[in-house]
C-alpha cells in the first residue's frame, strides 16, 4: 500500500521510538502536521517559537542520551532554527532536525518562504539532506537518526520539499542502512592502549582531564573506576561536570577560564595527563603557548580523530568509543604488575592540597543583599544535589557550575562551546518532559530569561512544573565584569533599566510568581518552590542579588591557565 511522504516522515519517527517532536507549523510542514494529528505514536510539543523547538530537543537528548527531534517549516523557521542547530552542533548533542522546504519544482526561484536550508545549516550541522524523490525518504530519515547518534554526535537536518510530502510510494523502513564513507572507530588501538598504560604507571605528577565525553558516551562508571584504582586527582570541564562526582575528594572541581586554583594549577604543572573526551578549547587551557612551556606527556581519547592535536599536540593519541576505550584500560591496569610511585604520588597530592587550601571559591554573605553564589549553594541543599539543572548564559551559568555540586552524568544541562542566551528554560522544558517527576531547575539571569521568555505558554498549556531561578542583578552580569577588568568600567549597554516586574509577567502566564530581597528568606522561597504543594506549578523566583558581584577565579582571555584573577588579590 503507497502512502504519503508526510506519512512516511511521522512513520519513520515511530519506528525510532520518538517520545516527544518540538515543533512550529507553516505552510510547508502542514501535510506532516496532518499525520502528526493522526498518530498517537508520539507526543507533539507547540513551542512559541522555532529556536525554543530545537533547544528543547536538544535539551531532552543531553537528559536522556536519545536522538531529540525538531520540526519547523520553511524559511523563518528555518533560520530562527539555526540558533538551536549550532548549539547543539558546538556541543556535540545528537538531534533531528525536520524542515519544511518549498515544493521541489520552485526551489531557486526565491518562492514565499523560501531559503536554501542546506547552504544556511551546513557549516553547523554534522549532517543534512535535501530530499527531492518521496521514495527516498524512509531511508533518509533512517541514515539521519544513525549519524545523529554514532560517533561524534550531532545535529542533522532532513529538509523535505512540500511536494515531496504530499507524493506516494510503499513505506519500507530500513533496521540500518550501510554508508560507505560513514564508519566511526570505536575500538582503540591496541598498541597505543598499551603505550598509554605504561605512561600513566610511570607518572609522578599524574592528572585526568574528563569532559563533555565523558558524559555523551556514558562512560561515567567507567571514568570513576579509573580514577580510584590509580588514585589520580581528576578536573572536568564545564561541559563534563558530573561525568565524575563532584564531591568525590579526587575531583578539583572545574578547570579553565573559571575553574578552581587547584584544578588549573594541577592541569599545568602536571607531568602525564590522561585527556578523557576534551578538545583543549581556549577556555579551559587559556593560551596554548603557555600551556607547552611546561613539559608533560599527553594522551588524549577522543572519538573524533579531528580533535586530537588540534590545539595542543599530544603524545598518545587514542580514536574511539570512551566507553569503549576506558574498559580496555582499565583491563590492562588490573593485569600490570607495576602500579604508580607511591611516595611521588603523595607528594604531587600535598602540593595539590596546599592549592586547594586557598579555597578559592569562597565568598561573603553576611550582608544584607543575596550573593549569587548563595542562592545556588541553597539550592543544592534543598534539592540534596539530585535536581536536573538548566542554566543560560553568564555570570550565573558559572555560579551554577562551581557551586551546585554534580554527582551525576546528565543533570547539568548548559550551551559550552556556542554560549547561547535563552537555552535555559526551553532547555528546562524538555528535560521535565522526559522525566516528569523530577526536580529540574533553571538557573538563570534577568537579561538571559528574557530571550524566550514566551515558552512560559508552552510551559502553562503542557503543564511543565520547572521552577526558574533568576539571579537578578539588573546587568548583563558578564558583560559587566569585563567591562569593569578591561574596559576601565564603562558600562556600555550592560544595564538593565526596563525589567518588567517577573512576579507579575509569571501570574499572568498563570504561573506562580515570587520575589526574594533579603538574603534570610532565599532558603525558605527556595523549600516553598520544591514543595508538594508546588509540585505541580511553574515557579518563577526572581531573587535581587549583589550588582557588584563578579565570578572568580577568572583567566584573562589570552592569558595562561595558571595567570589567574583571585578575589582576594583584588
Amino acid at each position: 500500500m503507497e502512502v504519503t511522504g508526510a506519512e512516511i516522515v511521522v512513520r519513520c519517527l515511530a519506528e525510532e521510538g520518538v517520545e516527544f517532536v518540538f515543533g512550529y507549523p507553516g505552510g510547508a510542514v502542514l501535510n506532516i502536521y496532518d499525520e502528526i494529528f493522526k498518530q498517537n505514536k508520539f507526543k507533539h510539543v507547540l513551542v512559541r517559537h522555532e529556536q525554543a523547538a530545537v533547544h528543547a530537543a536538544d535539551a531532552y537528548a543531553r537528559a536522556t542520551g536519545r536522538v531529540g527531534v525538531a520540526l519547523v517549516t520553511s524559511g523563518p523557521g528555518v533560520t530562527n532554527a539555526v540558533t538551536g542547530i549550532a548549539t547543539a552542533y558546538m556541543d556535540s548533542i545528537p538531534i533531528v532536525v525536520v524542515t519544511g522546504q518549498v515544493p521541489t519544482p520552485a526551489i531557486g526561484l526565491d518562492a514565499f518562504q523560501e531559503v536554501d536550508t542546506v547552504g544556511i545549516t551546513r557549516p553547523c550541522v554534522k549532517h543534512n539532506f535535501l530530499v527531492k524523490d518521496v521514495k527516498d525518504l524512509a531511508v533518509t530519515m533512517k541514515k539521519a537518526f544513525i549519524i545523529a547518534a554514532t560517533g561524534r554526535p550531532g545535529p542533522v537536518v532532513v529538509d523535505v520539499p512540500k511536494d515531496v510530502t504530499a507524493h506516494l510510494t510503499e513505506f519500507v523502513y530500513p533496521a540500518t542502512v550501510e554508508m560507505r564513507s560513514y564508519n566511526p572507530v570505536v575500538k582503540g588501538h591496541s598498541g597505543q592502549l598499551k603505550r598509554a598504560v605504561q605512561m600513566l604507571l610511570e607518572a609522578e605528577r599524574p592528572m585526568i582531564y574528563a569532559g563533555g565525553g565523558v558524559v555523551l558516551g556514558d562512560a561515567s562508571p567507567q571514568l570513576v573506576e579509573l580514577t580510584r584504582l590509580l588514585g589520580f586527582p581528576i578536573t572536568n570541564t564545564l561541559m563534563g561536570l558530573g561525568g565524575h562526582p563532584a564531591t568525590d575528594r579526587q575531583n578539583l572541581g572545574m578547570l579553565g577560564m573559571h575553574g578552581t586554583y587547584e584544578a588549573n594549577m594541577a592541569m599545568q604543572h602536571c607531568d602525564v595527563l590522561l585527556a578523557v573526551g576534551a578538545r583543549f578549547d581556549d577556555r579551559v587551557i587559556g593560551d596554548p603557548a603557555h600551556f607547552a612551556r611546561e613539559q608533560r606527556r599527553i594522551i588524549h581519547i577522543d572519538v573524533d580523530p579531528s580533535s586530537i592535536s588540534k590545539r595542543v599536540k599530544v603524545d598518545v593519541p587514542i580514536v574511539g568509543d570512551v566507553q569503549n576505550v576506558l574498559t580496555d584500560i582499565l583491563a590492562l591496569l588490573k593485569q600490570a604488575k607495576e602500579k604508580p610511585a607511591a611516595a611521588a604520588l603523595n607528594a604531587w597530592w600535598t602540593q595539590i592540597e596546599l592549592w586547594r587550601s586557598k579555597n578559592c571559591l569562597k565568598y561573603n554573605q553576611s550582608g544584607a543583599i543575596i550573593k549569587p553564589q548563595y542562592v545556588v549553594e541553597k539550592l543544592w541543599e534543598v534539592t540534596k544535589g539530585d535536581a536536573y539543572i538548566t542554566s543560560d548564559v553568564g555570570q550565573h551559568q558559572m555560579w551554577a557550575a562551581q557551586y551546585y555540586k554534580f554527582d551525576k552524568p546528565r543533570r547539568w544541562i548548559n550551551s559550552g562551546g556556542l554560549g547561547t542566551m535563552g537555552v535555559g528554560l526551553p532547555y528546562a522544558m524538555g528535560v521535565q518532559l522526559a522525566f516528569p517527576d523530577a526536580q529540574v531547575a533553571c538557573i538563570t539571569g534577568e537579561s538571559s530569561i528574557q530571550m524566550c521568555i514566551q515558552e512560559l505558554s508552552t510551559c502553562k498549556q503542557y503543564r511543565i512544573p520547572v521552577k526558574v531561578v533568576t539571579l537578578n542583578n539588573r546587568y548583563m552580569g558578564m558583560v559587566r565584569q569585563w567591562q569593569e577588568f578591561f574596559y576601565g568600567s564603562r558600562y556600555a549597554e550592560s544595564y538593565m533599566e526596563s525589567l518588567p516586574d517577573f512576579v507579575k509577567l509569571a501570574e499572568a502566564y498563570g504561573h506562580v510568581g515570587m520575589r526574594i530581597d533579603k538574603p534570610e528568606d532565599v532558603e525558605a522561597a527556595l523549600k516553598e518552590a520544591f514543595s508538594p504543594a508546588l509540585k505541580e506549578r511553574l515557579v518563577f523566583m526572581d531573587f535581587q542579588t549583589d550588582q557588584t558581584e563578579n565570578v572568580f577565579p577568572m583567566v584573562e582571555g589570552g592569558k595562561g591557565l595558571s595567570e589567574m584573577i583571585l578575589a582576594e588579590e583584588l
